[in-house]
């Protein structure tokens, strides 16, 4: 039986690794001196929508996320790349150049990468970046009293999964596109002006898993109003439809001993909170006295809940 890597390398013996296995984190931090920390991430995925370069764009935003989410800056990064030889070279050429200007647009830059043969395309990056290690936005530092605010709009989700069953209106995908695409490049900014406590990216658990993530390591609950979520224009209605991606269930099944959803929070709502999302927003935690500093700085962030004592639970209020 193989075991966990955590077991297998001891922390203690790593002293330069400040964010590693021992709590799972957006990326991992590693000190160079009293000035400077390594961040290193990796995320790759399949096609989200059908235009190439739009794709590589949107894999690249949410890699880069992973960064942005630990408050640190981009310096390069490294393609990976699987794609079936039975498509035509000119689809991949423009993943790349999508992934590569995303890359630029953030302040780094593409320096090389990997590629394999493989039935189903996937692109996504290896991402380095540097902070100051006083800097470093961990997950697990929200404290009572915080305020939560969100920087994206939910709801990407259904609305790819629309997509893929020819549901979709066409300026709700363009809008959704529109959203992957933009980088958390100045909601980490203004984590940083506001001494946000702490913050992850919403990804791949759903706003409730990632919210989770975040209260568990803090020894803290969220409560979240219902009412102050954003979501994208035509989300709701997908939901209804029912179009949701199968990791919904994996999220509901795997978070759902964590969360309550008050009374009249109807399901498919729930099932909306539930929802992976593809380069979402950050959710960060932020000192009350300091929101206003945030949203100064990042036009599109709004509160969405508040940060209480507690142990890990999640809520959901109307």
């Amino acid at each position: 039986m193989l075991q966990p890597l955590r077991t297998i390398f001891n922390a203690a013996d790593y002293p330069n690794l400040m964010v590693g296995l021992d709590m799972a984190d957006d990326a991992a931090v590693y000190k160079l001196n009293e000035e400077q920390a390594i961040v290193t991430t990796t995320d790759f995925f399949p096609p989200v929508v059908d235009d190439p370069y739009d794709f590589g764009a949107i894999a690249a935003a949410n890699a880069l996320s992973d960064i942005y989410a630990m408050g640190a800056d981009p310096l390069f990064a490294i393609n990976l790349v699987a794609f079936p030889d039975n498509l035509a070279g000119d689809i991949l050429r423009e993943v790349l150049r999508g992934g590569a200007e995303m890359v630029a647009q953030a302040g780094a830059v593409v320096v090389g990468g990997h590629s394999v043969n493989d039935k189903e395309p996937k692109y996504g990056l290896a991402v380095t970046g540097i902070i100051h290690p006083d800097k470093v936005k961990a997950k697990g530092g929200a404290r009572p009293g915080d305020i939560l605010l969100l920087t994206k709009p939910l709801g990407v989700g259904v609305i790819t999964t629309a997509l893929k069953a020819q549901k979709t209106n066409e300026a709700h995908v363009a809008t959704a596109v529109a959203s992957m695409k933009q980088l958390n490049k100045q909601a980490a900014r203004a984590a940083e002006r506001a001494n946000a406590n702490g913050m992850t990216d919403i990804t791949g658990f759903g706003l409730l898993g990632h919210a989770h993530e975040m209260a568990d390591q803090a020894g803290v609950d969220f409560h979240f109003s219902l009412d102050k979520l954003p979501f994208l224009p035509g989300a709701i209605d997908y939901g209804k439809m029912g179009t949701f991606p199968g990791g919904k269930g994996n999220n509901n099944v795997f978070f759902e001993p964590h969360v309550t959803f008050a009374e009249g929070v109807s399901l498919v709502m729930q099932d909306m909170l539930w929802t992976p999302e593809t380069s979402g927003g950050l959710l960060a935690a932020v000192p009350p006295e300091n929101v206003s500093i945030y949203q100064a700085h990042c036009e599109t962030a709004v509160v969405v809940g508040e940060v209480v004592a507690g142990n890990g639970r999640v809520w959901v209020n109307q």
